[in-house]
């Protein structure tokens, strides 16, 4: 459902790789990445977007062709950094994940991981956790 309590618009991978101009094959990719999680078709197990998955892909091809991050970067970035920095989140006073800057956003929640929203199950950050983390730089 969409916000206004009607049927939320789903769209075929055809359908989304002409509104967001990248080929099939890349956004497969990009979802084999951890960056989208399309709902499947119960019958047919075609994926299935909605327009958040739409908007994301549009994003994610900006920060590529636009600005110069890599796949590797960008998986990275969303297992690394605080989900309020990568949202721009403008409720952050009320988020249990900014309250615990010190747990990710899914481990903050009342119930932690196993309590875990059909929301975090498609966000960027949750398909990522298990990425390897890195030091980047060494204080002097």
């Amino acid at each position: 459902m969409d916000r206004h309590g009607g049927q939320a618009k789903r769209y075929q991978i055809s359908e989304v790789s002409q509104r967001v101009g990248l080929s099939q094959k890349r956004i497969r990719d990009y979802e084999k990445a951890g960056f989208v999680k399309p709902t499947r078709a119960p019958r047919t197990n075609n994926r299935i977007y909605v327009e958040a998955d739409i908007k994301r892909l549009i994003r994610i091809k900006e920060l590529i062709h636009e600005y110069g991050f890599t796949l590797t970067c960008l998986r990275y970035f969303f297992a690394s950094a605080p989900c309020w920095t990568i949202f721009q989140c403008k409720d952050k006073a009320s988020c249990s994940a900014y309250q615990n800057p010190h747990k990710t956003c899914y481990e903050a929640t009342p119930g932690g991981e196993a309590s875990i929203s059909r929301k975090c199950n498609r966000c960027p950050v949750y398909m990522n956790r298990n990425a390897k983390r890195i030091t980047l730089l060494e204080q002097n």
